[in-house]
């Protein structure tokens, strides 16, 4: 394949561990574990370019991006622009356009991922999982019939085989396009 060198033509010397590139992380590990109570990072996306934020749609009510810490590669969140903290609490037209970009989403996500299947949910409070409990967001979570590995279970690791920036390309693109 063009472009790539065999690990042998490379300098250093081989050892028997495998290195994740996790350099999105860096914002998290710098800004410290105060950074999100005081900055809803759900309510700032929107303020950001695109790229930035890594939104792929913006709607009337609502928006979809990309989520920092992707189960899979292509993982969605469907948010909307109102900071609200539970489903019971979003507008008739909150609702209804979550559903619609969840559709859309599931489209979009079987063109350029071509997954098998979706995850799809919403955690609502930090009991159930949330790890934004005060703003309102839907998971779309690509899948492949070949996604389950032993990482995740013994090692605690995803292995996510693109960067988030050539995924919001893909996915933007192709939303855009129909």
């Amino acid at each position: 394949m063009p472009g790539l060198v065999a690990a042998s033509d490379l300098p250093g010397v081989p050892d028997e561990f495998q290195r994740l590139w996790t350099p999105h992380r860096m914002a998290y590990i710098q800004a410290g574990a105060d950074a999100m109570r005081e900055t809803c990072p759900f309510c700032s996306a929107p303020g950001k370019s695109d790229a930035d934020g890594l939104i792929v749609h913006r709607g009337e009510t609502c928006y979809v991006l990309l989520n920092l810490f992707p189960y899979n590669s292509g993982h969605l969140l469907v948010c909307p622009y109102r900071h609200v903290a539970t489903y019971d609490l979003a507008t008739t037209e909150e609702v209804d356009e979550i559903a619609a970009l969840t559709q859309r989403g599931m489209q979009v996500l079987r063109t350029v991922a071509r997954c098998d299947g979706f995850n799809i949910g919403m955690n609502q409070g930090r009991v159930a999982g949330a790890g934004v409990d005060e703003h309102l967001h839907q998971h779309i979570v690509p899948r492949w019939e070949t996604d389950a590995n032993f990482f995740p279970i013994i090692a605690r690791t995803k292995a996510l085989p693109q960067l988030l920036g050539e995924v919001r390309e893909a996915v933007a693109s192709a939303w855009s396009a129909a």
